[in-house]
């Protein structure tokens, strides 16, 4: 069976691979499932951080329509597994639905110029709610217009209203998130994990991200299952 998630350990930094390059790694039931085991062993390793990326021209390109995850949101860290250690994304191309999903749940995202992040579910007619926690980390009127619109952003724009935190030329995406990571695996893994609950406990959180943190929470309990 073909892995469509890569996981490097290296000098205490985790590189998390989104690895389906022929579809610009939209995400099936597959990846979702290796994606969700990648987060449960960084968070049991002696890794400090994370970078996720994804191979080839694109982040992603969100969800695969025709082989769409259907066991909620396990794979996105703080809502499914929780991860106690601080996450960077490092996004080039196409960061579409579930994209935004994963750098709306990381601590840090670095984007290239070229970057164009997405959300359209509004536009096919679907809608789980999660992408509401975007007006916690937006403008309530810039997150809307996301959400409503499902027009392409700019990650300048992105940067600007604070869910990026740095543009750099496409080619140095990855050199930066690295940059970024170094730092934090030289430091000692409770002051990182300190400041990431602190920050996990002052950022609000919208409704559906609510309900499918306890959904994943409940279904892991033996016997007890959701709806």
């Amino acid at each position: 069976m073909t892995a469509y998630v890569r996981y490097r350990s290296e000098d205490g930094i985790a590189t998390i691979t989104l690895d389906r390059p022929d579809k610009l790694n939209a995400l099936n039931r597959q990846m979702a499932v290796e994606l969700e085991e990648a987060w449960v062993r960084f968070n049991g390793s002696d890794d400090r951080v994370a970078v996720l990326n994804g191979e080839g021209r694109s982040f992603t390109a969100g969800a695969d329509l025709k082989d769409m995850p259907t066991e909620g949101y396990g794979y996105v860290p703080g809502i499914g597994v929780s991860v106690a250690k601080p996450i960077i994304c490092a996004v080039q191309g196409w960061c579409v639905g579930v994209g935004m999903i994963l750098v709306m749940q990381a601590d840090l995202c670095v984007a290239g110029t070229a970057a164009q992040f997405l959300y359209p579910e509004a536009k096919l007619g679907l809608g789980r709610g999660l992408i509401a926690s975007l007006a916690t980390r937006l403008p309530p009127k810039v997150a809307a217009e996301i959400m409503l619109l499902g027009e392409p952003v700019s990650s300048a724009r992105l940067e600007t209203h604070g869910l990026v935190n740095a543009v750099v030329p496409d080619d140095d995406v990855t050199t930066r998130a690295r940059a970024m990571a170094e730092v934090l695996a030289g430091r000692e893994s409770v002051i990182n994990e300190f400041y990431k609950y602190s920050l996990a406990w002052v950022v609000p959180k919208g409704p559906g991200e609510t309900a499918e943190h306890f959904r994943w929470r409940s279904n892991q309990l033996p016997g007890h299952r959701t709806p």
